[in-house]
């Protein structure tokens, strides 16, 4: 008869562990010794399609999700604004409320407006641009020139936009102002924010270790320039906040395309390790 030996069955030597939990064979991800195997795919954690840890890494909810933030919302509230401005809904009212509050001209706010200004802020843009090439090229990277002339077209993208939005609109100035239309959105702050955004952009990754101090720096004179303005009476605050939600826009198209072009370059560029075929 066979040989029956009670109790559960014994593993023979030499049989193949291929399946077995924590053998080295192609059956589990693991070693012997319970550590992960040096491959990227064992030591990879695989999670839902689009999710972070998902492999391989593939675009998912982070992406779109700041893609919202940073482009459809602003893109949302500019429109929102833009219809209640033209149709003189609820919220213009709260506008001109918030601004007889905050409106109190002094030495302080007009500096701080002036910021703003074409003689102020695109010659900082330029000067930021210049180095960003002369940098870029002086390293040898290809195609050095497009994030500069990039930053230049869109400055110059500012006034294409703004002026027909102001005609369309035909908003009138607070009372501090001289009697006149147009007001809607505020250039001063667009000008702002766009010479010193796109400025930054280029810095950023010129002086990789000053990328807190230039994005506060860029901040605290976009928030400057924005109150000043508030406060002289130059502009209603929702002028001000359109030109925050235009720019937003802008500034990170612009980051796109130029991401793009980087991703671009650096595929057709050929691979220092690659030896000659």
């Amino acid at each position: 008869m066979g040989d029956i030996r009670p109790g559960p069955p014994q593993l023979r030597p030499g049989r193949a562990l291929a399946h077995t939990t924590g053998a080295s064979g192609s059956g589990s991800p693991h070693r012997s010794d319970g550590r992960p195997p040096q491959t990227p795919r064992g030591a990879r954690r695989s999670g839902p399609d689009g999710h972070p840890g998902t492999t391989p890494p593939v675009p998912g909810w982070p992406t779109s999700f700041f893609l919202f933030l940073l482009l459809g919302l602003p893109a949302v509230l500019f429109a929102l604004i833009t219809w209640q401005i033209v149709e003189d809904g609820p919220l213009v009212r709260l506008d001109e409320r918030v601004s007889r509050a905050l409106v109190h001209p002094d030495r302080a706010s007009q500096l701080l407006a002036d910021l703003g200004n074409v003689q102020v802020a695109v010659p900082v843009l330029v000067v930021a641009l210049g180095y960003a090439a002369w940098r870029a090229r002086r390293i040898g990277t290809d195609r050095w020139w497009q994030p500069s002339a990039g930053a230049a077209l869109l400055m110059a993208l500012v006034p294409a936009l703004i002026i027909p939005i102001k005609e369309l609109t035909d908003r009138p100035g607070t009372p501090v102002v001289p009697p006149a239309t147009g007001y809607y959105p505020s250039g001063h702050t667009a000008t702002a924010a766009v010479a010193y955004g796109a400025a930054t952009i280029l810095l950023i990754p010129c002086i990789p270790r000053a990328r807190r101090a230039l994005l506060l720096l860029c901040a605290a004179l976009v928030l400057g320039v924005s109150y000043g303005l508030v406060r002289r009476g130059y502009h209603w605050p929702l002028d001000v906040v359109a030109s925050w939600c235009l720019s937003t826009v802008l500034l990170t198209g612009y980051v796109l395309a130029i991401s793009r072009s980087s991703r671009r370059t650096s595929a057709g560029t050929p691979s220092s390790r690659t030896g000659p075929s």
